[in-house]
């Protein structure tokens, strides 16, 4: 990993994934989160500060950017719930199946390279019944935005830390077998058409798997 991904980075998407009209839409997600916690693509834990003390018992954090988890140090030490990192080997996430509550996903999936095989691992993990909850930014429903995102998105992620700007979030999160309840989708007042298309819900897992692991 280079200077740029490691030391400059992170304090972008950090500062893009701060404003105040994605915090505000955090505060109104997270607080849903019960249980015990995966939180993917933690980032620089600034979700932290809207977890519910009283219905949270645990969250696991997964960030393999040694870069994020060092600017997240700050949040962690003022986290009003127990957190507790999670090493990735490879495209596994290290949990048992059917053991976590809540899946939480905030700005991730545009990143993810493996995201089909990232949703199915998250999938793994829940219990029958849990919930994913979703913030996400994704393909616009109509041209010429949508079209502008297809060209963009080859030179945006070199530069974005692998973001895309064109994934349809909705699409992917149902192959992957969760069954979407709620499904908001707007363009967030101030920002870029092309990026600033968002995906914000939930979805449950009906499936069991089997225990193991």
């Amino acid at each position: 990993m280079g200077f740029y991904e490691e030391r400059i980075l992170p304090h972008i998407i950090d500062k893009a994934c701060s404003v105040g009209q994605v915090m505000k839409l955090r505060s109104q997600l997270v607080p849903r989160a019960t249980g015990i916690v995966l939180e993917v693509g933690m980032g620089s834990a600034i979700n932290l500060e809207f977890y519910n003390p009283d219905t949270v018992q645990l969250v696991y954090g997964l960030e393999p950017s040694p870069g994020m988890r060092l600017k997240a140090a700050d949040n962690m030490a003022k986290s009003r719930v127990p957190v507790q990192w999670l090493d990735l080997p490879g495209e596994e996430i290290p949990l048992p199946n059917n053991s976590v509550d809540t899946v939480l996903l905030t700005f991730t999936l545009c990143t993810i390279p493996g995201h089909q095989r990232a949703l199915e691992q998250m999938m793994r993990v829940l219990r029958p019944g849990g919930e994913l909850l979703f913030l996400e930014h994704g393909e616009a429903p109509e041209n010429p935005t949508r079209k502008w995102q297809h060209r963009i998105t080859p030179v945006w992620k070199k530069f974005a830390g692998g973001c895309h700007l064109n994934r349809p979030i909705a699409r992917l999160i149902e192959q992957a077998g969760f069954s979407i309840k709620e499904l908001e989708n707007f363009y967030m007042p101030g920002a870029p058409q092309i990026a600033g298309y968002l995906y914000h819900g939930t979805a449950v897992k009906i499936a069991a798997t089997p225990d193991s692991g």
